[in-house]
Order: C-alpha cells, then sequence, then structure tokens
C-alpha cells in the first residue's frame, strides 16, 4: 500500500486533469462529524468487511483516519482482499488541517 502525503493529496484534489480518488474515513460517526475532509464517505473500520461490495476493486482509494494508524490497517485489508490502487493518508486529518487547511488559510 502506498502512503501519500495530505499536501500530495491536496494537489491530486485540485488537479481537474486527474480523476479525483475515493476518500474513504474509517473514523467513528462522532469523529466524522466534528471534523471531515471535503468529499470524504465515512465507512468505519468495524463495517469495512460488510461492506466491500459497495467498493470499486480497481478505483484509486485513500483511506483515512485521524492519524493514519487505523486507516493503514484498514488499507491493508483492502489490499488482501483485491483492490490494487489503495493509499494511506499519512498523518491523517490532523495532516490535513495542519497542512493544507492552514495553508489555504
Amino acid at each position: 500500500m502506498l502512503q501519500i502525503s495530505a499536501t500530495e493529496l491536496g494537489e491530486w484534489l485540485q488537479d481537474a486533469g486527474r480523476p479525483a480518488p475515493v476518500l474513504l474515513d474509517v473514523r467513528e460517526p462522532e469523529e466524522f462529524s466534528a471534523y471531515r475532509i471535503e468529499g470524504s464517505q465515512l465507512m468505519p473500520m468495524r463495517t469495512l468487511p460488510a461492506r466491500l461490495h459497495e467498493l470499486d476493486r480497481h478505483a484509486d482509494i485513500v483511506m483515512i483516519c485521524r492519524s493514519g494508524a487505523r486507516s493503514h490497517h484498514a488499507g491493508l485489508f483492502l489490499r488482501q482482499h483485491g483492490f490494487e490502487r489503495v493509499y494511506n493518508l499519512a498523518g491523517g486529518v490532523i495532516a490535513w488541517s495542519r497542512d493544507v487547511e492552514s495553508a489555504a488559510a
């Protein structure tokens, strides 16, 4: 599984010539409602096994959590189940807030 920095993800999302990835947030609903990356989809880590059928195995999927640890494990799970292009957001939403949103303000 590849790691992607918040800055790299921000640049990817701004690149009109490149299809946007699926932003898959594996945190709990309370965490997601408190703060999220715009356009991300909530799929708590514990629900992944039952919801794999909702995801495209050939899509670029960026896994998101608070710091990058849970999303890393969830991404490994996807890779083990045949998902080909899985990225982990290194540093999670903490890095996104610090490196992307703060820089844009």
